[in-house]
């Protein structure tokens, strides 16, 4: 899958994965199965995951010693230490002049070995992030947010206070001037203390949810505000072009405007206001979806004739990828799975999951199985709502058709 494609839809469809029932009851009753001694388990991480006896890394956080039951796919024993990785560029450097002449294989050389490392660099985060239990993700978000609450207060607050004074000052300069120009910025500067209040409504209205009303909460008022914001402020555009087109047709006999230096003045001192709330937001635009559309609003009122760029509508890899192994190593019952989709539906993702179980099980083990999982993932950041499906085999067709027929 090309990468365009992955930005507009994220799901998977894998092949099922080979894990026979013997293998998993093995896997859970016997850690021996998997690993045959202690000391195969340490020197699969040493160096890397006893936090007692090796201090913490610079570069990255010494890990927990793993064991079949919190690694049962022997993720760990994949670790590649600083200096393994290291050790890839020594190695490419020797293949390297033994078989290409200095300058084109210092080229090679370089850029193969740096590829390598960054490959082996990643796949490490990755192994860690996975191997995280869950309670830890949920307690790292709630320690960030707990940290970062004053910061995202002053992005959100001190964007509102500086809209409504530039609203006044843009005001200023478009009446004073005449001209048409200036007062496309100032119905701009107007919209934005009134896009501030919509977030800070939706934000609120999220927080007080009434489940016989909204079985699905109300994340998602916060994009159907923005929807009808974006449909206001393309109206107000329609006339402002209106107008334009108007005078431009209509012309004119009357001497040219002359330069207004007190409406540069306030355009200059608006540009710069925004130019710095635009790089305050910038730290923050990921971890709040609030803070992101402000820094999306700074950013675009920085470009006077701009247009907004658009953003992905799927999850990002990395998320699918945690989604994935969750689901994979949540129960021995999960034999295999069929499909896992993840999308964004308003600031947070939409998961679902489809997992294949002994078609002999019980109605109430797969339902027990499945509701733990559906609760693990929802209890996620950044997921909103998962739905989890039980099947028994992966043969079958899709469920579900992406065209509908009417």
């Amino acid at each position: 899958m090309d990468d365009s494609s992955l930005r507009h839809s994220i799901s998977l469809h894998p092949h099922p994965f080979n894990l026979s029932r013997e293998d998993i009851r093995l896997s859970a009753r016997t850690p021996s199965a998997v690993l045959p001694s202690d000391e195969a388990v340490v020197s699969a991480v040493k160096g890397i995951t006893d936090t007692e006896n090796i201090p913490s890394d610079a570069e990255r956080n010494s890990l927990r010693r793993y064991t079949s039951t919190n690694d049962p796919l022997q993720l760990a024993s994949k670790l590649k230490t600083e200096e393994e990785i290291k050790q890839i560029r020594a190695n490419t450097s020797r293949k390297r002049d033994r078989v290409t002449p200095s300058f084109i294989g210092d080229r090679l050389g370089i850029t193969s070995s740096g590829k390598l490392q960054e490959f082996y660099q990643v796949q490490n985060e990755n192994i860690e992030r996975f191997l995280t239990p869950v309670e830890e993700h949920v307690r790292a978000a709630k320690e960030f947010n707990s940290s970062n609450q004053l910061k995202y207060k002053i992005a959100v607050w001190g964007s509102f206070a500086a809209n409504v004074v530039l609203s006044i000052v843009q005001v200023y300069a478009a009446i004073s001037s005449g001209s048409l120009s200036l007062f496309t910025t100032m119905a701009d500067a107007i919209f934005d203390p009134m896009s501030n209040i919509t977030l800070l409504l939706s934000n609120k209205a999220v927080t007080r949810v009434d489940p016989r009303k909204f079985p699905a909460g109300k994340a998602r008022i916060e994009t159907a505000g923005n929807i009808c914001f974006c449909f206001l402020m393309t109206a107000v555009s329609f006339l402002i072009i209106a107008f334009s087109i108007k005078q431009l047709s209509d012309g004119s006999t009357e001497q040219t405007t002359s330069l207004h230096l007190p409406s540069v003045i306030a355009v200059i001192a608006a540009f710069c206001t925004k130019l710095s709330l635009f790089l305050y937001c910038w730290a923050l635009r990921n971890q709040y979806s609030q803070v992101r559309i402000l820094w999306e609003d700074h950013r675009n009122d920085l470009l006077v004739n701009g247009f907004g760029i658009l953003t992905s509508v799927g999850g990002n890899t990395q998320m699918q990828q945690l989604i994935t192994y969750i689901s994979m190593t949540h129960s021995p019952a999960i034999t295999a799975i069929d499909t896992v989709r993840a999308y964004t539906s308003g600031p947070r993702l939409v998961v679902e999951v489809d997992v294949v179980m002994d078609r002999n099980a019980t109605l109430m083990a797969t339902h027990d199985v499945a509701e733990e999982l559906q609760i693990k993932l929802e209890s996620l950041p950044g997921v909103e709502r998962a739905y989890v499906h039980v099947d028994y085999e992966t043969t079958h067709k899709p469920e579900h058709f992406l065209k509908k027929e009417l």
